[in-house]
């Protein structure tokens, strides 16, 4: 698997949101097991160690699923691209900024300044550009981080509304929340942290609902985010090849860890439409009848 040369974020807003799971989730997530589950379960017992255990495992999960989609390298190699014949007529397109034939649903990204294979978009996130390599682990990445935020908020909720109700049930920590610039004039600084740390976990669950909405279509129906107004015409014909696809020939092992390799069906260079393999299936079909 061909590992990218670059693998830091290009653009101030990349950085930005690079930083907040890159540097801010581990911080936060220290927090939560230091601070936060003691307060509910007393450490060493069962429900302590379940939870903290459940906890690591979404933390690596997270983690691992982001640096690999940081780290794969999913831009189209020119050097090694063999160009059929026949290849416009394929899909193939011409890329004005790379100056040569692209394969069917390769991308130009001004950003990345290569073509990506099967591109869906570019993530601010991880800085880089999702396609037909690391398209799993952004997913993963996402399932985990909407699994973990959630997890998170309950708890979280509970310890600034209920155990700590004296503290954090009034109107001016809402104030707050909704303008943290209160924080520099009202309260400690131990006092506010809480009221950050819970705001971040508020954008997290926001953020990864708001991707799972907007991309799920497209996982289920085998396209990418660009195909949307185009129906998906590249879609197989079931939701389990679709996620094949994307997931891999050991789909069911990728949900467990990112360490896991599952070989992808396609070579990310040859697509064929969803109707041209609906055509193929309907004339195998008639083959087999007419024996």
């Amino acid at each position: 698997m061909k590992i990218r040369k670059n693998v830091l974020p290009r653009r101030i807003v990349d950085w930005l949101c690079f930083l907040l799971i890159g540097v801010f989730l581990p911080i936060v997530f220290i927090f939560e097991m230091i601070v936060v589950l003691p307060a509910f379960h007393e450490p060493g017992g069962f429900w302590h160690t379940f939870t903290f255990t459940i906890a690591m495992f979404l933390i690596f999960n997270i983690k691992g699923n982001f640096l690999a989609c940081l780290m794969i390298d999913t831009s189209v190699d020119f050097a090694s691209l063999k160009t059929p014949p026949n290849a416009e007529s394929m899909g193939w397109r011409h890329c004005k900024k790379c100056d040569r034939l692209a394969p069917p649903r390769s991308w130009h990204c001004s950003i990345c300044k290569c073509c990506i294979l099967k591109r869906d978009h570019h993530c601010l996130f991880v800085g880089c550009c999702v396609g037909h390599r690391n398209h799993r682990y952004f997913m993963m990445f996402v399932v985990f981080l909407f699994i973990g935020a959630t997890y998170a908020f309950v708890y979280n909720s509970l310890f600034l509304w209920v155990v700590n109700a004296r503290i954090y049930r009034n109107f001016l920590s809402l104030l707050k929340m909704t303008c943290p610039l209160l924080m520099t004039v009202s309260g400690s600084i131990w006092q506010n942290m809480f009221l950050v740390f819970y705001n971040l976990n508020i954008l997290a669950v926001v953020y990864s609902v708001v991707l799972l909405w907007y991309h799920g279509p497209g996982l289920f129906r085998g396209g990418v985010c660009y195909e949307k107004d185009k129906n998906f015409p590249y879609g197989k014909s079931s939701w389990r090849q679709n996620f094949e696809t994307v997931f891999g020939k050991r789909m069911h092992l990728v949900w467990l860890s990112p360490l896991f390799q599952s070989e992808l069906p396609d070579n990310g260079i040859d697509w064929q439409l969803l109707k041209s393999s609906k055509k193929t299936d309907k004339l195998s079909k008639e083959r087999k009848k007419g024996e």
